[in-house]
């Protein structure tokens, strides 16, 4: 099994017509993400790169049956953006713009929360099970099948880290851009359970960033798992 992301995902793209949206459309379809539709409110009926876009996320779920959503519009429409995808019934959404006004997060935080929602982001690259799927921006070449798993405040240092690994014959499991923003969607104390009871990953690299105290969370999170199993 991946987190997130795997073959089963049917992806939809916020934000299609744009130049980001249609270049990373075509390279999460090269790496053979199941892209099931686009949005961008006006462009309904047009195709990009032999995909079908919708004016609302609403008609393109009952259309496509898409379950997640990457959203690639700017950051002051972002917030826009995740509401609709919520509002849709969608319940995992990848946000990349950075610099999403943090008044907006706080309220995309909120309601991911009351509906059960996993967003992702902002100012993430994404989400990569190697060899299953991606959603996002990341360069697919240097990612490799294998058991670890990594969780990443930080964009380069996460391509850094990944680069060496597949070098030297590690591969991953599942990849999660966790955003480098003021206030993440999904937190590393958020996604560490998921990992927890994948059975493909048997190890978690964590990667933290300046400022916040998101590692520290993390690292007490650990501390508390590991007491809790070496208790009679």
């Amino acid at each position: 099994m991946s987190v997130l992301v795997d073959q089963n995902t049917r992806l939809i793209v916020q934000g299609i017509t744009g130049r980001e949206g249609t270049f990373h459309t075509g390279q999460m379809l090269e790496y053979k993400t199941c892209v099931v539709a686009g949005v961008t409110p006006g462009k309904g009926g047009q195709t990009v790169a032999g995909v079908p876009v919708f004016n609302t996320v609403r008609e393109a779920v009952e259309a496509t049956g898409a379950n997640a959503s990457v959203v690639f519009v700017p950051a002051r429409f972002t917030a826009a953006s995740a509401y609709e995808a919520m509002e849709a019934g969608l319940r995992l959404i990848i946000t990349v713009a950075e610099h999403v006004p943090v008044h907006d997060m706080l309220g995309v935080y909120h309601m991911a929360r009351k509906l059960d929602c996993c967003v992702i982001g902002p100012n993430s690259f994404g989400v990569i099970s190697p060899g299953k799927g991606k959603a996002g921006f990341m360069a697919h070449r240097i990612f490799s099948q294998g058991p670890v798993s990594i969780l990443s405040r930080s964009a380069t240092n996460c391509y850094e880290t990944v680069f060496m690994m597949t070098r030297r014959g590690i591969g991953q499991a599942t990849c999660v851009g966790v955003g480098g923003d003021m206030i993440p969607g999904s937190t590393f104390v958020d996604l560490l359970p998921l990992l927890q009871h994948d059975p493909e990953t048997k190890a978690i690299v964590l990667i933290g960033e300046i400022g916040g105290h998101e590692e520290e969370l993390a690292a007490a999170y650990i501390r508390r798992l590991s007491t809790s199993r070496l208790s009679p």
